[in-house]
């Protein structure tokens, strides 16, 4: 298999690697606002009245950035051909860097410490990966077991003696900056509380955006952007996606393969780490034992339902943090999202027997008719229920996207120096 150069001399990866359906070149702004037109027709049939509250965006928008984050740092590294089921550890490392330099240092200071130790846990796994050759899983699962292990430690170790502390959690950690514009947030709240049909829930989402954001959730979305930017609009970015497709032409026609290897691992690790700083810092304000909750693993699957690519994993991302976010809500708001899961897997179940699925359609038509039951025979969801949602959705969302999904090329496999002669 071999790999074009361009007449810079920037390896492109196959053509087929990139040959897709194209989308509409704005597609996020308009799934975004059909979106939210399904919650406005939602909140009409069902009564919820909080599937699209300024609250309700705001929770989502903490929800997803740890999730989007870790995906994101899976992004990078499989981008570049390296697995990393370790994301879930180098959250956990995340948490308790911003647990330990945001109380000794400062806010911004546990922000540089989450990522620091989240680029350590990514450090492990390049060197285990890239420079011995171990098999990426198996890294990626030992990670996860010594960043437990190794937390707990000293968490006990340093934050016990602590005021506020214990062997468990951190003491409170500054509050990161926030950024808020008064008049623009009062003057769409007033909107939002007229009930206009679609137009309220716009106000509600651009209050969101303009009360009381984290200068975290603004960084994140702004890194998301920028990964976008440089894998897809740089020779850097093309050569280390070509490090993932066919690392052995990569290599004949000059790439150090290796080192962008390497350095795309240590970048995921740091955005894993920054995720997991999210998490003691913006969704909660200290480091609490277990507080990444399996959002490594689910970020891991956010990026693999986006296809590998920024756009989709934050459509994910998004998806998981809503569902997440709406399980800490009333039930009703649960309850209305049962209504819309029954009529988009009837819809997904009439694509999949035109497209000759008839398994898949089978399957689809049945999930949609027994949460179609569910929804007008229970009163109320358990909270049970509700807390397991994101963890359904992600099993789901993974089964019934897979048909369309095509990893890197060469994603996963071991590579040695010299292989292109």
């Amino acid at each position: 298999m071999s790999v074009p150069a361009t007449t810079t001399g920037v390896v492109e990866p196959p053509a087929s690697a990139e040959k897709k359906r194209r989308l509409p070149r704005f597609w996020l702004v308009y799934a975004a606002l059909m979106a939210v037109f399904v919650l406005s027709v939602l909140e009409v049939v069902t009564g919820a009245n909080d599937l699209a509250s300024s609250g309700t965006i705001s929770a989502t928008l903490i929800a997803t950035m740890p999730i989007m984050l870790a995906g994101l740092g899976g992004l990078w590294s499989e981008r570049a051909g390296v697995v990393n089921i370790g994301l879930e550890g180098m959250m956990i490392l995340g948490t308790y860097g911003a647990g330990y330099f945001g109380y000794h240092y400062g806010a911004w200071a546990g922000v540089v410490g989450a990522i620091f130790m989240g680029m350590l846990g990514g450090l492990i796994h390049a060197i285990a990966t890239v420079v011995f050759g171990v098999d990426h899983i198996i890294s990626g699962v030992a990670i996860n077991i010594i960043a437990l292990g190794a937390v707990q430690y000293l968490a006990a170790l340093t934050f016990a003696d602590l005021p506020g502390g214990g062997t468990t959690q951190s003491p409170k950690i500054p509050d990161v900056p926030t950024l808020t514009i008064g008049p623009l947030s009062d003057a769409l709240f007033d909107v939002e509380k007229k009930d206009w049909f679609f137009v309220s829930e716009l106000a509600a989402i651009g209050r969101s955006l303009v009360n009381n954001l984290s200068f975290l959730v603004i960084i994140a979305l702004l890194l998301l952007v920028l990964t976008w930017w440089v894998l897809w609009r740089t020779p850097f970015g093309l050569r280390l996606r070509a490090c993932g497709e066919s690392p052995a032409a990569a290599e004949s026609l000059g790439v150090k393969v290796l080192r962008y290897k390497f350095v795309a691992v240590l970048i995921s690790g740091g955005l894993a780490g920054l995720a997991g700083g999210i998490l003691a810092m913006v969704a909660s304000s200290n480091y609490r034992d277990g507080q990444t909750g399996g959002r490594g693993y689910i970020g891991l699957a956010a990026m693999i339902f986006g296809n590998w690519r920024p756009g989709g994993l934050l459509t994910g991302s998004g998806l998981f943090g809503y569902t997440q976010t709406l399980g800490l809500r009333p039930g009703d708001s649960v309850k209305a999202l049962l209504l819309a899961g029954a009529v988009l897997a009837v819809a997904a179940a009439y694509l999949q027997a035109r497209r000759g699925s008839r398994v898949s359609a089978i399957v689809m038509a049945v999930v949609g008719v027994f949460l179609g039951v569910v929804y007008f025979v229970v009163d109320t969801v358990p909270n049970d229920f509700s807390g397991m949602t994101p963890y359904v959705i992600t099993l789901l969302v993974l089964a019934f996207a897979s048909q369309r999904l095509r990893m890197p090329a060469a994603d996963g496999q071991i590579y040695r120096k010299g292989s292109a002669g």
